[in-house]
């Protein structure tokens, strides 16, 4: 395999295990084990065959064009607008669960200044301040930061599950749902956890346009955190009766609860350390990828409007609506993030489908096509809707919500 090609691999997997997949334990904990590896593999299937598409798509693109330049290819500039418009709001709704997730990670290491209120705000707002900074600063400082923390966060999380499974309990991994719904209510969280759709742009470009590459890239690099999100479920529900998890959660829905979850459960505090050092990587490694993204986004967004906006406004465009969120609804990681998967259902599943529809109609004979015909765009399609709806559902009170 050429280099370039398990660079991108490795680069799909470095953007997809993330921030999304702490929230996992979260929103799977009255799920039980089995449920959780259903829905994982299940939604796994299908990110992987709306990536495949784009390869599909990239077959009649130039190799630079982003997923704005094919949507206006086949939809003109409504659909330029309506792909660039979702993306700043899938982009916004991550970066707001990454500081709100942040700052409750941040908090626990701050002395109480005034109340826990008040230092998950402080705790917030430092976060923000400390790695935004990057991003203003310029991609090269976060590739560097990112490359150091990136392989701490590799090395910290082989160092939690040679703790973790030890202790695994078997009559843990046993356990029934407390509410078969649970899975659907779940599956917008986990959807955004095999999210990396937003960078074949790039990796098409870095490979030149070769599909082949790209496609093999797709195949492993999404299969890696498939691996790592089963582990991380092994473990966690593993070590955790449903009864302690919940009643640890109830108290305390947030990323710091996990780790004090984890901790109470195994009586270690050395593991319930470790999670949250690992924890905290995830979240940053994450934060700094999707702030870069969103950066990106809007820097060419008003570009496109001639509005020259230097970095430092772009940064206060970027970073001040995410930290009022996280000021406002410090316990709100899990709810951004499952909005940023309604968002994400959109811009995965919805968008390339369509364009695939509309090519496959004026390009019939292409090379390369993804297996499954008509049927499986239609099958993936309603399922990406209903992704969509789910959290209206829940909101109505149709289905249960989940921990958080």
């Amino acid at each position: 395999m050429k280099n370039k090609t398990l660079g991108s691999a490795l680069i799909v997997a470095g953007t997809t295990i993330g921030g999304g997949m702490l929230a996992m334990p979260l929103t799977s904990a009255g799920i039980g084990f089995g449920l959780t590896i259903v829905l994982l593999i299940a939604l796994w299937l299908l990110l992987c065959f709306s990536a495949l598409l784009f390869v599909e798509l990239y077959q009649n693109a130039d190799s630079d064009a982003g997923i704005g330049t094919l949507a206006e290819k086949y939809y003109g500039t409504f659909g330029r607008v309506i792909s660039t418009a979702v993306l700043i709001i899938f982009l916004y709704a991550l970066v707001s669960a990454y500081v709100s997730g942040g700052s409750s990670i941040i908090a626990a290491f701050l002395p109480t200044i005034v109340d826990a209120e008040t230092t998950s705000r402080v705790a917030g707002l430092l976060f923000t301040l400390v790695f935004g900074a990057f991003i203003i600063i310029g991609t090269s400082s976060v590739d560097v930061v990112n490359r150091l923390l990136f392989t701490t966060k590799i090395l910290a999380f082989l160092l939690v599950l040679c703790l973790l499974l030890p202790k695994v309990s078997f009559e843990n991994l046993l356990e029934i749902p407390i509410d078969n719904a649970l899975i659907i209510s779940a599956s917008p969280i986990f959807f955004t956890s095999f999210g990396f759709h937003g960078s074949i742009p790039s990796l098409n470009k870095y490979l030149d346009g070769n599909v082949k590459a790209l496609r093999i890239s797709i195949l492993i690099g999404t299969s890696i955190p498939l691996v790592a999100y089963i582990l991380w479920q092994l473990a966690t529900h593993g070590v955790l009766s449903q009864g302690e998890f919940l009643a640890i959660l109830d108290k305390d829905p947030t990323l710091n609860g996990l780790a004090t979850a984890v901790s109470a459960a195994t009586d270690s505090a050395i593991i319930g350390g470790t999670v949250r050092i690992f924890s905290a990587l995830a979240l940053i490694t994450s934060f700094l990828g999707v702030a870069l993204g969103l950066f990106e986004a809007l820097e060419d967004l008003l570009k496109r409007v001639n509005i020259n906006a230097g970095r430092a406004s772009l940064g206060l465009l970027t970073f001040l609506p995410p930290l009022a969120f996280a000021l406002f609804y410090p316990q709100g990681f899990v709810a951004a993030l499952g909005y940023a998967g309604q968002m994400f259902a959109f811009y995965a599943i919805v968008l390339p489908i369509a364009m695939v529809w509309k090519m496959r109609q004026q390009f019939p004979d292409l090379a390369y096509r993804v297996k499954g015909g008509s049927t499986a765009l239609i099958i993936a399609l309603v399922i990406g809707v209903f992704i969509v709806i789910v959290p209206f559902l829940t909101e109505a009170g149709l289905l249960p919500k989940v921990v958080g």
